[in-house]
């Protein structure tokens, strides 16, 4: 028997990007290959993300890395795929002459190909100088993430809802990366989600490009309200956690499930981007000031213990001294319990991108520092206040002997603070009830109290 193709694999981007990496990982397994090291590979795959110019600048860096290491080990197969290959086509390979594959978003399902450097089908061969291209325009299918070797701990898990966007935000590029809005039937949501919990995940992180817009596409009237439902009645699963909702598409009926199902967290990602009408506007964004502030209202009155995270865009085109303090001191008067900021990244084949007066990039990463100052107030306040209560806490990683590091219902995974708890016996996947004693910036420091809740055993 010949030795299995040795690849390593770097995932880089957002989750959504993550989900896809874990899905062709599991394709390759499948295939017969061994999952390894860089430095004991003979293909690897990079996932990329093309949505701003930073990410697409990480990507450049890794593939240039790995071009470095295949001039040392001239037998290395790099394949390149995801968000960059399907933005910029075989125009990446003038930047990176070196890589042997290219395959889109579109094309995810040929990464074995790929790596194993099978015919493509356009006249390729194994053997042929040229690299291999498995690139291809959107078209409607439901891309099935079952069957994953998953990259996040075994607890928890980032559950796919669908694939594309039908939002035209004027300063984003998904749409015309991905596509536009392809919901996945419930019963393959359900499916995937019972293949989850069998592994041992017990909180599931609903995401898409728009999570609020589920079933539209495909004429399921539940819509996301009733998919949360469904969700909640699984056995097995503890925590819900719903990412990437958008404001204009937010139902009175997406409301009331995150108020009564029993396992939904009352958590709520609601990236709003400004706050400004006219800022709004020309972001196409389809809600106003108005609008935006009765959600956020309508949820903190129907869901009083609800936490709400957004990310905010500083620097947007002709945004002017007056509209950044409007979006400032709507920052301050709220009271978000976490808040990311981005400073505006121009997009040349997007509209905003090609609006006048962009701005300079000092004046716009002073108003992203401002904007975070402003909400770091909020935050320290709020984390004092937990202090002397009790709450329930996911354990994510052992620190040290004294320690480990977990998660409220109102943090999520990588992007929000953590807590501490003061534990040498506590284990990953396990429930703990904790009580908050101090904290330390964001992140707060907790102790069990006597009660322990187990959810799994490895």
């Amino acid at each position: 028997m010949t030795e299995p193709k040795r690849v390593a694999f770097v995932s880089l981007g957002c989750a959504k990007n993550l989900v896809d990496s874990e899905k062709m990982l599991g394709q390759l397994v499948e295939a017969g290959c061994a999952l390894v090291n860089e430095d004991q590979a003979d293909a690897v795959v990079i996932n990329t993300c093309g949505f701003l110019g930073a990410a697409r600048a990480e990507a450049d860096q890794v593939i240039g890395e790995i071009l470095q290491r295949k001039e040392r080990s001239p037998g290395l197969r790099v394949v390149v795929v995801g968000c960059l290959v399907q933005r910029d086509g075989d125009a990446l390979l003038a930047r990176h002459p070196g890589v042997d594959a290219l395959v889109g978003v579109h094309r995810r399902d040929d990464v074995v190909r790929a790596v194993l450097g099978e015919p493509t089908g356009h006249g390729g061969h194994p053997t042929r100088r040229e690299p291999d291209l498995y690139l291809g325009d959107y078209h409607a299918y439901t891309q099935i993430d079952t069957a994953r070797v998953r990259l996040t701990p075994r607890h928890y898990a980032y559950l796919r809802l669908g694939e594309g966007c039908n939002q035209k935000c004027t300063f984003c590029t998904i749409p015309a990366i991905r596509g536009p809005l392809h919901s996945k039937p419930p019963e393959a949501v359900l499916a995937e989600a019972r293949e989850l919990i069998a592994d041992g995940t017990v909180e599931l992180n609903l995401i898409g490009q728009d999570t609020t817009s589920y079933g539209r596409d495909i004429g399921h009237a539940p819509g996301l309200a009733g998919l949360l439902r469904l969700l909640d009645g699984l056995d097995g699963v503890q925590w819900i956690r719903l990412l990437y909702a958008y404001p204009s598409m937010f139902t009175d009926y997406i409301v009331e499930a995150l108020g009564e199902c029993r396992h939904v967290c009352k958590y709520v990602d609601l990236p709003l981007q400004h706050i400004n009408d006219r800022i709004l506007k020309a972001m196409h964004r389809q809600v106003d000031r108005v609008g935006t502030e009765r959600l956020l209202h309508t949820l903190r009155e129907r869901i009083p213990e609800v936490t709400i995270r957004t990310t905010l865009i500083a620097g947007f085109p002709g945004e002017t001294e007056a509209e950044f303090e409007e979006l400032v001191e709507f920052v301050q008067g709220f009271g978000f319990d976490a808040l990311g900021v981005f400073p505006f990244s121009s997009e040349p084949d997007t509209p905003a991108g090609r609006m006048k007066k962009q701005l300079p990039p000092d004046l716009i990463q002073e108003r992203v520092e401002a904007l975070m100052l402003a909400q770091q107030e909020t935050v320290f306040a709020r984390a004092r206040g937990r202090i002397g209560a009790e709450f329930a806490v996911l354990v994510d990683e052992r620190v040290d002997e004294k320690r480990v590091v977990g998660r409220h219902a109102g943090q999520a995974p990588e992007v929000d603070s953590v807590t501490y708890v003061e534990s040498s016996s506590a284990t990953p996947g396990t429930l703990l009830t904790v009580r908050c004693h101090a904290c330390d910036g964001y992140d707060l420091v907790t102790r069990p109290t006597e009660v322990t809740l187990p959810v799994w055993s490895p």
